[in-house]
């Protein structure tokens, strides 16, 4: 891998190879050379090249005439918080997310505490790709500052969307699994001020993963063991950055990410309706709900910053991915674990149900995502034929081709990679056969 990926908002690769201090310092300074003059925030997960990239990032903010201020260890969702309370023109999240240990990552934020959107993005990857990097002169350059207290303010936002004393009063066993990424930092408190009893895995920040990053059923099932064997009423398992939320119920039941935001949905429907949000990518189980509770929802293309422009410009009282990523406007525009776990509890706790009561009340689905090898200059003429092909679906070209046939509640998508010559293919029905079939049925006209 000699080339990062880079995306609208970010870019990552591996440590030695894609991502080096250099690539480091010439990205974040293509970013921090277009802010105005002040503070551009730092932080980063606990993978074990933190440290040396949060060097480079901070070395070149300072160069780029900026003053880094370094926060430390913090979840991605925290990074935006602390951009808007310490008003910052900026931030910079070190994280790979959910990739293995050898990648590392930046995450770009802007002033208001979100991604930064596409265009702005885009003029990043311009400016490190085409130049030049606006270097500071001797007298410009910026003194880093540290930030001692990354957490409280995040804390009391997350609090103050749930009944707090409803909550301590069930007094819930909690296992969270933070698997050595940045969860446990503001997780453990999070919790233990919910008076739940807590146990956590992997709470040091070491970066040191126990068990595969990405929050997926394969990589958790020590995980659920563990869950069901402790007599846990919930297991809360991250990502190293912990903007993702996979869930478990006392059983050791993997519902996984999915179900993150339904769940979070359903019981914001409860209490304050409103307009919701889910990218084109996540399970129509969150459309459902809002239609049984009468509300808009809409739909954006995949991507965070996306459902993050569609949130505001419907005015959503919440959004979020497929991918466990809860957006709360009132905490943050950005996906949140910590949110997720707050409004989990707070539903079971305002209902008197079990963790497994509420998700099998939630409609069921089941989702099949497999890809396919495509030359991209035959991008457009195989989307075209399955458009033919499939004549009887309702199309969006949103991002990439969506089929939907609403009376059997099933659709796919189809979209083609960013870095790699493939197209990915995600399909979802009530039964597993029927999203099975049409993956397999739209594979066989790729070509």
């Amino acid at each position: 891998m000699s080339q990062p990926i880079i995306s609208v908002s970010g870019l990552r690769g591996v440590i030695g190879e894609s991502l080096t201090p250099d690539v480091a310092a010439r990205y974040v300074a293509a970013f921090a050379g277009s802010l105005p003059p002040g503070k551009v925030l730092v932080t980063r997960d606990g993978r074990a090249t933190g440290p040396m990239v949060a060097d480079a990032v901070r070395a070149a903010i300072a160069a780029a005439g900026r003053t880094p201020l370094d926060a430390g260890v913090a979840a991605t969702p925290t990074a935006g918080v602390l951009v808007r309370s310490e008003g910052c023109v900026g931030g910079v999240q070190i994280s790979a997310s959910h990739n293995p240990a050898e990648y590392n990552g930046l995450k770009l934020f802007g002033d208001d505490g979100r991604i930064i959107p596409a265009p702005r993005g885009e003029e990043v990857k311009r400016r490190y790709i085409e130049g030049p990097i606006p270097w500071a002169p001797h007298s410009e350059v910026g003194v880093a500052e540290t930030l001692a207290d990354s957490t409280s303010e995040h804390l009391r936002l997350v609090l103050a969307i749930v009944d707090v004393e409803r909550i301590r009063g069930r007094r819930f066993r909690v296992l969270l699994d933070a698997n050595h990424g940045s969860g446990a930092v503001l997780g453990r408190q999070l919790l233990e001020e919910l008076s739940c009893d807590v146990t956590v895995l992997g709470e040091a920040p070491t970066g040191l993963f126990q068990h595969l990053p990405e929050p997926t059923e394969t990589n958790l099932t020590g995980v659920a063991g563990r869950g069901a064997a402790g007599g846990f009423d919930a297991v809360f398992c991250q990502d190293p950055d912990a903007d993702r939320l996979a869930i478990i119920d006392a059983a050791g039941r993997y519902l996984g990410e999915e179900l993150t935001l339904a769940l979070c949905v359903e019981h914001q429907l409860r209490q304050t309706p409103g307009p919701i949000v889910s990218n084109c990518s996540s399970s129509r189980v969150t459309q459902d709900l809002a239609e049984r509770h009468g509300v808009p929802f809409h739909r954006s293309a995949v991507g965070e910053a996306n459902v993050v422009d569609a949130m505001l410009a419907n005015g959503a009282v919440l959004g979020g991915e497929g991918a466990g990523g809860v957006i709360h406007p009132s905490v943050v525009l950005v996906r949140d674990s910590f949110v997720g776990m707050a409004m989990v509890l707070d539903a079971m706790a305002s209902r008197g149900k079990t963790l497994a009561e509420l998700a099998d009340e939630l409609p069921r689905y089941a989702i099949h995502k497999t890809k396919a090898t495509l030359d991209p200059a035959q991008l457009a003429a195989t989307l075209e034929r399955m458009e033919k092909h499939f004549a009887d679906a309702t199309v969006d070209k949103m991002d990439g081709l969506r089929l939907d046939w609403p009376a059997e509640r099933k659709w796919l998508l189809v979209r083609a990679s960013n870095t790699e010559p493939i197209v990915r293919l995600i399909a979802e029905a009530p039964e597993r056969p029927a999203a099975v079939a049409v993956c397999e049925e739209a594979s066989s006209l790729i070509g």
